[in-house]
């Protein structure tokens, strides 16, 4: 009878380990430009009277709760432990989602049916800018180590931060319009149909799907 070939299930203890370091590494990183981002966000949305600002840095602070709740998970030395608390951090994830959602949509909202002018932002565009550059490596790097791990929190909040490019896009295109040509009605057009993703990735996050795909 032919000897048969071992089957290798997940990765290993040391290979495990060192992707557990990697993504608190990642989440510890995306948790800091988190909050420099919201304070900046809202401090000059505030200042601009821009909704879109406003709702930027909120954002920040729903990518600050769903990185926490990864971090909260991973803080956890066991594996076991931490398994058992991915359910909870990938409902913190979801429900973060959906806030962003909602917060977005009723946004856009308002800002198409007019309720004041904002002022031009260079601080806004200049954040925007960074944002579009820093996100999607955190998102990816995150993204690679949740697959090899298997860890579907760790994807999810991967998802989140892509989110935060797309937002980061919007807000940049919907500043440089307004600044340019003066065409406020783009950015809540695009809102939108952020929103809508946002109610999707939050779907997935609540249902566990997409982890290594």
């Amino acid at each position: 009878m032919a000897a048969e070939t071992p089957v290798t299930l997940g990765p290993s203890p040391a290979r495990r380990d060192a992707l557990t370091r990697r993504i608190r590494l990642l989440v510890a990183a995306t948790l800091a430009y988190n909050v420099v981002e919201a304070v900046v966000a809202l401090t000059a949305g505030t200042l601009a009277s821009s909704s879109a600002l406003i709702g930027f840095g909120l954002d920040s602070v729903v990518e600050v709760s769903s990185a926490a709740a990864v971090a909260w998970q991973f803080s956890a030395r066991d594996h076991a432990v931490r398994e058992a608390r991915e359910r909870t951090a990938l409902r913190i994830i979801a429900m973060s989602f959906f806030a962003l959602a909602a917060y977005v949509a009723v946004d856009a909202v308002r800002a198409l049916t007019g309720s004041g002018e904002a002022e031009r932002s260079i601080v806004g565009i200049a954040l925007a800018a960074l944002s579009l550059v820093v996100m999607p490596f955190l998102s990816f790097a995150q993204r690679r180590a949740g697959r090899a791990l298997g860890s579907a929190s760790a994807v999810a909040d991967s998802r989140q931060t892509l989110l935060c490019t797309y937002l980061s896009a919007v807000l940049l295109v919907g500043l440089l319009l307004h600044a340019t040509l003066g065409w406020s009605w783009a950015d809540p057009i695009a809102a939108l149909v952020i929103s809508g993703i946002a109610v999707k990735e939050g779907r997935d996050a609540w249902r566990g799907k997409g982890c290594c795909a």
